[in-house]
């Protein structure tokens, strides 16, 4: 990368001031072609930044620099100048510098530094920016600094079980997102719960009825409860009806959905005889003769209803992974988690459901996520009913 060109530079300091939230207090000490940017600006720089590492596959470091207590002790222009100018003379010009937060917080985004999960490149960052803070800030000036790192994107050497993308750090603009949507939020909950409420008492008798088959069809609790990641990856206990004997081996859809997912990575293209292959295992030894009806006409996940009861889920919204599942995706899959609350129905189920790649069910995801709106959850909503009974890509 050949960093931010003097074009886009240019560019940025033509900006109007009005569309920063909030100007700072002082101004930076002028440096050729280096400039603090405004909260806004250094925001969006980091978003670009996590994409542009979506197709490098290369690092990058956040470094967060917490100037609040400082700058209540001292003289404010003249102790940011000095953090400025020690920031300048130990990061690269290709480096990015600006308020992630305005008025205290002062962000460094070290861009395309390779690998960082092992921690050396974390800690010689530390040593190179410490040490030029040492020449410009007294031993009591710097104890009162907080400095942080935060490595993107987040990785494990536990595949099974990955690190969510929770860093809430890493992710400002998303929350921000989230905070200016809060009248959809409200709307969206409040559909949500009368929606499952409504569903689960129009539902009951059948309810009762596949509970009943179940029991009286095969050993085991009426219940599946599987582990899934939910909404910035946290992890919940996702309910369905059992379909499946008790006791089986889980390594037979572990490894086809986990090479389902790498022929997608590796060329967008993944095929079984000759035909576009599906997202769900197909003639799984594993179901039950009653399961494999509750699957076909989507029966088996009426106890979902009770997750987003509980707001675990949501009536629309990207379906929840596995953990194992999630420990396949490459690193912009991981985007389907971010922006909403993991639902019972989407795009995927109405659009194209496991007829589609699994690229192209995460684009629908993606494609929801930036198109959210209180009618398209209704639109559907409505649509949901023909897809279920035709049966379209159910499995």
């Amino acid at each position: 990368m050949k960093g931010i060109s003097n074009k886009m530079w240019k560019l940025l300091k033509a900006m109007p001031d009005s569309q920063s939230e909030t100007r700072p207090e002082f101004a930076s000490e002028e440096t050729p072609g280096r400039e603090v940017l405004r909260r806004e600006l250094f925001l969006q720089m980091l978003a670009r930044e996590r994409k542009r590492t979506e197709r490098s596959r290369r690092c990058f470091v956040l470094m967060l620099l917490d100037c609040e207590s400082l700058f209540r002790s001292v003289n404010k222009s003249e102790a940011f100048n000095s953090i400025i100018s020690a920031l300048f003379t130990s990061t690269r010009e290709t480096d990015i510098t600006g308020w992630y937060k305005d008025g205290s917080v002062i962000g460094v985004i070290f861009t395309e530094i390779g690998d960082a999960t092992g921690g050396a490149v974390v800690t010689a960052l530390l040593n190179k920016v410490t040490n030029a803070l040492a020449g410009t800030l007294t031993i009591g000036q710097i104890n009162e600094l907080s400095l942080s790192f935060h490595v993107y994107p987040e990785k494990s050497d536990d595949q099974d079980h990955p690190p969510a993308p929770t860093d809430a750090a890493l992710y400002p603009d998303v929350h921000l997102i989230g905070n200016s949507t809060k009248t959809y939020r409200w709307f969206k909950r409040a559909i949500d719960i009368s929606g499952s409420l409504l569903a689960i008492a129009l539902s009951a008798p059948a309810l009762l009825l596949i509970a009943i088959l179940i029991k009286l069809t095969s050993k085991g609790p009426i219940l599946f409860k599987q582990q899934r990641r939910g909404h910035y990856g946290k992890t919940f206990t996702f309910l369905k009806f059992r379909s499946m004997y008790v006791d089986n081996d889980h390594t037979i859809h572990k490894e086809y959905v986990k090479q389902f997912i790498k022929a997608q990575v590796g060329n967008g293209h993944n095929r079984q005889n000759g035909k576009p292959a599906v997202y769900k295992l197909t003639g799984d030894p594993r179901i039950t003769r009653i399961g494999r009806i509750l699957r076909r006409t989507s029966l088996d996940e009426l106890p979902q209803f009770f997750n987003v009861l509980l707001g675990d889920m949501s009536l629309v919204g990207p379906r929840p992974p596995i953990p194992y599942e999630f420990g396949a995706y490459d690193i912009w899959h991981r985007r389907r988690l971010l922006d909403v609350k993991p639902g019972i129905t989407g795009l995927w189920q109405v659009q194209g459901r496991s007829r589609v790649t699994f690229d192209e069910m995460v684009r629908l995801d993606l494609r929801y996520a930036n198109a959210r709106s209180i009618w398209l959850d209704i639109k559907i909503l409505l649509q949901t009913p023909r897809a279920v009974v035709t049966g379209a890509g159910a499995y």
